[in-house]
C-alpha cells in the first residue's frame, strides 16, 4: 500500500464584507497553524490575530498544534461582538419591559 504523500485542506475565514476559502496542500503531520501560515490568509486579512481569534476544524474549536487530515476545513473565527449570555439576558429584559 502506497503511503500518502500530501494532504489537501482548506482554510476558511468570513466576515461581513469578505469571505475566503483557500485550498492548501501539505505533508502528513501538517498542523492547523501550519495550514494557516501556508494559506497566506494572515497577509490578506491583517485584522486576524491568532492570539485573539479562535480556530477550529469543521465548526469545532481546536488548538493550533492539532494535526490535520486530508479534507479538513480549518476555520478562523472572528471575535465575538457581544457576550451571548449578556445578549440573552438583555433580550429577556427587553421582552419583559415591552410586555409590562
Amino acid at each position: 500500500m502506497e503511503t500518502e504523500k500530501s494532504i489537501d485542506v482548506e482554510v476558511a475565514y468570513a466576515r461581513a464584507q469578505a469571505q475566503a476559502l483557500i485550498p492548501v496542500k501539505g505533508q502528513p503531520g501538517m498542523t492547523l497553524a501550519d495550514a494557516i501560515e501556508r494559506s497566506g490568509i494572515l497577509a490578506r486579512f491583517p485584522e486576524i490575530d491568532l492570539a485573539v481569534n479562535k480556530v477550529g476544524i469543521f465548526g469545532k474549536v481546536a488548538k493550533p498544534e492539532q494535526v490535520l487530515a486530508s479534507g479538513d476545513r480549518v476555520e478562523i473565527y472572528p471575535p465575538l461582538i457581544a457576550d451571548p449570555k449578556q445578549a440573552r439576558k438583555q433580550r429577556a429584559a427587553d421582552t419583559k419591559a415591552a410586555g409590562a
